[in-house]
């Protein structure tokens, strides 16, 4: 049992014993749920782009290793920052909402060269995630959680 009062800046509750600070997390929001998936299958996704330009770097057959290196370097800050808006998302914080947004929003002009590159399956697959992501992050609920 904690003796501590609740402290007044949710969402977070101390831990106790420990001083320190986990989001509280909230009723279950299905938008919220969609929108953590999406960035989740999204930084795995460029996580095995990462293992794909690696795996041919090692093959040797990449003409230039340094820009093979950096290509899958810049790939995984990606695939870092969109696994933090996931986590964000499962945690229950509002603070993705926007960076989820802009990212998918970023994806719709990708979808859109590959359609012209008739790459149909592709191009309908990033399409699709991007605006199931969109949706997501539109509808999720980002109010602060209240505590009785």
């Amino acid at each position: 049992m904690n003796d501590k009062p609740a402290s007044p800046d949710l969402p977070y509750d101390p831990v106790e014993g420990h001083g320190e600070r986990h989001p509280v997390r909230r009723g279950r929001d299905t938008a919220r749920d969609v929108a953590a998936a999406v960035c989740a299958l999204q930084a795995l996704s460029l996580v095995g782009f990462v293992v794909f330009y690696l795996v041919e770097l090692v093959q040797g057959a990449g003409d230039d290793p340094t820009r093979v290196v950096m290509s899958a370097l810049l790939i995984l800050v990606f695939a870092v920052g969109i696994g933090a808006l996931a986590r964000g998302w499962w945690r229950g914080a509002s603070w993705p909402n926007t960076p989820t947004i802009v990212w998918n929003l970023l994806l719709l002009p990708v979808a859109w060269s590959l359609f012209q590159a008739d790459r149909l399956v592709v191009a309908l697959l990033v399409g699709v995630v991007a605006v199931v992501g969109i949706v997501a992050a539109v509808r999720a609920d980002t109010t602060e959680p209240t505590q009785a």
